[in-house]
């Protein structure tokens, strides 16, 4: 794994953060993400566009906070559906996205990017549709689909292995906190 890690770390289109994010994710993943970062940065990052993971493990509490938002006439957007306990971010087995884009191309990428269409590297396909299809690749879920069927959360990929969140609060944790998979 330290090869991937040193080899995301020398590459041209990695995001230095999301490098250093990964290692939020559950263990059993991340390698595994190390894999699916190293083929997003060859395949969707440019010299202009990057794809941060902007939001990985949160605490049950940092979980709850994001949920009072937008719902205590604070005038934010609501951004989670679900307290603490009730997100897969909470166990490591959940990932959400930003692209980061240089507009003024001095290579500080001062733009955060939530346009699902924006086809950075200028192969055609919209950069959010080929990051999300090398998720899929790896067996994630993107986003997350309604009773009606239509998808949202568009920034969200998760693994849930088949488990419920009620069922991944009663898994014995192992020493770093996470929920022990069988």
């Amino acid at each position: 794994m330290m090869q991937l890690i040193n080899k995301l770390k020398d590459h041209p289109n990695a995001d230095s953060i999301t490098v250093d994010r990964i290692a939020q994710v559950h263990p059993f993943l991340r390698e595994a993400v190390y894999c699916i970062y190293l083929e997003i940065c060859d395949k969707v990052s440019s010299k202009y566009v990057r794809v941060r993971f902007s939001d990985i493990l949160r605490t049950l509490k940092q979980q709850n906070e994001l949920y009072k938002q937008g719902r205590n006439g604070d005038k934010r957007p609501i951004v989670t559906w679900v307290t603490g306990g009730y997100s897969f971010h909470n166990y490591g087995l959940a990932i959400d996205i930003v692209l980061i884009r240089d507009n003024d191309k001095n290579g500080t990428f001062e733009k955060a990017s939530w346009d699902t269409i924006f086809d950075g590297d200028l192969d055609g396909i919209a950069d959010w549709t080929e990051v999300a299809e090398i998720f899929k690749k790896y067996e994630w879920q993107w986003g997350l689909i309604n009773s009606k069927g239509k998808r949202y959360d568009l920034p969200h990929f998760q693994r849930s292995f088949g488990y419920k969140t009620t069922q991944l609060k009663r898994l014995p944790k192992d020493s770093e906190g996470y929920p022990i998979l069988p």
